[in-house]
């Protein structure tokens, strides 16, 4: 199975905001991180919100926030949301015209294949994703977390 760029961007940007944690972000610090097109990312965050996994406040105080904790965002229910043909082989659409079909045995197996897929990406989170490699993720992204800068600006505790 191949999954689509937009699934692919659409993790991309939910890993982002989960890192940023509390702090908004935008569309175009988020494609400035990723080096990806900022046209093609727009359409991804209005999905996102559409399905409810971001908040997209708009104004001058805007900006994108995850709308559930990472913990809750499964990544199998991502896939199915974002990727709007699961179909692995012509059989599995309605536009079926494959001659072979009533006598093949490929579609019942590809079928449990998918039922596997994603029963692994059922078992992960957003979280899952972040794990102990979240320090790394945020250097890649060149994202300071509004938590850490807080505890960088804070005066030294007193003895």
């Amino acid at each position: 199975m191949h999954l689509t760029r937009f699934t692919d961007y659409s993790l991309r940007v939910l890993v982002y905001l989960a890192v940023k944690g509390e702090e908004r972000s935008t569309i175009q610090e988020i494609a400035s991180s990723f080096d990806i097109s900022r046209n093609h990312l727009m359409k991804v965050v209005q999905d996102l919100s559409q399905q409810g996994y971001i908040t997209a406040i708009r104004g001058k105080n805007g900006g994108l926030l995850l709308k559930k904790s990472p913990e809750d965002i499964r990544l199998g229910r991502l896939v199915r949301d974002t990727e709007h043909d699961i179909n692995l082989v012509e059989c599995f659409g309605e536009d079926n015209e494959c001659k072979i079909t009533p006598a093949c045995r490929l579609k019942p197996i590809l079928a449990e294949a998918l039922r596997g897929f994603f029963a692994v990406l059922d078992k992960y989170t957003l979280a899952d994703m972040l794990g102990p490699q979240e320090s790394q993720l945020v250097q890649l992204l060149r994202i300071e977390p509004l938590t850490r800068r807080k505890d960088d600006t804070a005066p030294p505790l007193a003895p």
